[in-house]
């Protein structure tokens, strides 16, 4: 045994994730701010139809994505999933890119979800320093990730259980509000004829919810990182895939269908909900009107955990991506060793160290830098996606092309091969979106810069290692889909 618990034989990660943590990490995954705050302003923008069309879409290419996901992470369930995936079957480059892509997004993502958890800690202690929670929140969150994968798969179980019931219970409220049991006389359908409803703006209104939705939707991923640790990954990642759908179509689905009918979208509450002010959240509205005592304390409450759900993740997702690409040869390789509970103790150290510097970065002057960051990162989602999509289509052609059948495959991905092409033209339609109101309004050229700042550096990333290590694309025949076999590979 080496100095500091580290086990020099094979430094590998352990498989101490169960299924129902699997299963309420893609549950946690897609529940946060996006569903809870955001979704108001989304019904103003479109309208109730409009923002239903929107969800809808963006929850049918998730489900094309989870599937090809799904299928590779069964096959191959390792730590670096998706980097992984695209150095094996695409080329080493872009698996680099990929991975680093992956690292970067998640690091500035717990760096922002802290400066998230200040502000929402604000509502009950406006006097003390946000810095403090941000602080204190971080060394939490650190604690639970190096304990093991099973304490990070715990907490997050429990974070995801606390959003899953908030949503069941604004759920069955809004029904019985509907209905006119409770809160009144039944609104009926008054709220999707009113004015320009149940589409407003047309399609410009939707472009703009659908890109609000796609964003709303990123962490299902995380199925597929976490996939490296499961403990029979060929029953538990087929399990949490095929129900991820059912999960998107009732819980922002049916949540978009209930504020619509109780909430018109000419209401001001819903034009100020994108803001931080959870008093204006369609959820706190809902359940106030409901008649629950305290909603707004309630739903603060609520928010602080999927805050922190996000950062928690977060933190795991991006530790176990670094850790993988260094046993590729793609990051430093002290970054590969674990302790002896399995826990990458280096690369999460790496990861903290650059998140807390990007929250210090928030605090100092302006928070200019802090910004630019934050959106550098906001592609990096989508740009994730698309790699999915398109690795899957490079493993199926591998696979054929190596002789084997898909009959081989543990758990096959629905509709295919038009579920990946599909769902990487939705993702290109929102990456090129997301520039619209830079484009055609009157924000500037500072403004279409921040926009897409995140593709050029990945592009940047990609072209760089190309030239670098002059790598050629990955040839079908010879690509590598031996299981289980690599050093970065997971213990059974």
């Amino acid at each position: 045994m080496a100095a500091g618990g580290l086990r020099a034989e094979d430094n590998s990660l352990t498989r101490g994730l169960r299924s129902r943590h699997l299963t309420m990490i893609s549950i946690g995954g897609a529940i946060g701010t996006g569903l809870f705050v955001a979704s108001g302003e989304t019904i103003s923008t479109a309208g109730p139809g409009g923002a239903l069309i929107s969800y809808a879409l963006i929850g049918g290419m998730v489900f094309l994505l989870m599937q090809s996901l799904g299928e590779m992470a069964t096959y191959l369930p390792v730590a670096g999933s998706f980097g992984e995936y695209g150095s094996r079957f695409v080329s080493p480059s872009f698996g680099f890119a990929i991975g680093w892509n992956y690292w970067f997004n998640w690091a500035i993502t717990v760096a922002a979800e802290l400066s998230a958890a200040a502000l929402v800690m604000k509502y009950w202690f406006p006097d003390l320093p946000g810095w403090m929670w941000s602080a204190l929140f971080l060394a939490a969150l650190v604690s639970l990730n190096a304990l093991s994968a099973r304490a990070y798969g715990e907490s997050e179980f429990w974070f995801a259980a606390i959003k899953v019931t908030t949503v069941l219970l604004f759920l069955a409220l809004g029904l019985a509000m509907i209905l006119g049991i409770m809160g009144g006389t039944s609104p009926g359908l008054a709220n999707w004829t009113a004015g320009e409803a149940p589409v407003v703006g047309g399609g410009t209104g939707v472009l703009a919810v659908f890109m609000v939705a796609g964003f709303s939707f990123q962490g299902t991923e995380l199925v597929g990182v976490a996939a490296g640790e499961a403990e029979d990954p060929e029953t538990s990642v087929p399990r949490a895939i095929r129900t991820i759908f059912w999960r998107i179509l009732l819980f922002y689905i049916g949540a978009i269908t209930v504020i619509g009918f109780l909430i018109p979208y000419t209401d001001p509450d819903l034009l100020r909900s994108g803001v931080s002010d959870i008093s204006v959240s369609p959820f706190t509205l809902v359940f106030a009107r409901a008649g629950i005592a305290a909603a707004a304390g309630v739903m603060n409450a609520v928010i602080l955990t999927s805050v922190l759900s996000a950062g928690n993740s977060g933190l795991y997702a991006s530790t176990r991506m670094l850790y993988a690409m260094a046993w590729r040869g793609q990051a430093p390789a002290f970054l590969r060793r674990t302790n002896r509970r399995g826990v990458p103790v280096p690369a999460l150290v790496a990861t903290t160290v650059v998140g807390g510097a990007c929250l210090v970065s928030s605090l100092v002057g302006d928070g200019n830098a802090y910004v630019w960051l934050v959106n550098a990162s906001g592609l990096a989602g989508f740009i994730t996606w698309m790699g999915i999509a398109w690795s899957h289509l490079k493993f199926r052609r591998a696979f054929a092309a190596q002789g084997h059948d898909v009959s081989e495959l543990p758990f096959r991905a629905r509709l295919y091969p038009a579920g990946p092409v599909i769902a990487l033209a939705m993702c290109a339609v929102v990456v090129f979106g997301q520039g619209r109101d830079a484009l055609f309004g009157e924000h500037g050229f500072t403004a279409l810069i921040s926009s897409y700042i995140g593709l050029p550096l990945f592009l940047g990333v990609w072209g760089l290692h190309k030239l670098a290590t002059r790598s050629p694309g990955v040839d079908p025949a010879a690509a590598d889909l031996t299981r289980h076999t690599t050093r970065a590979a997971l213990r059974d």
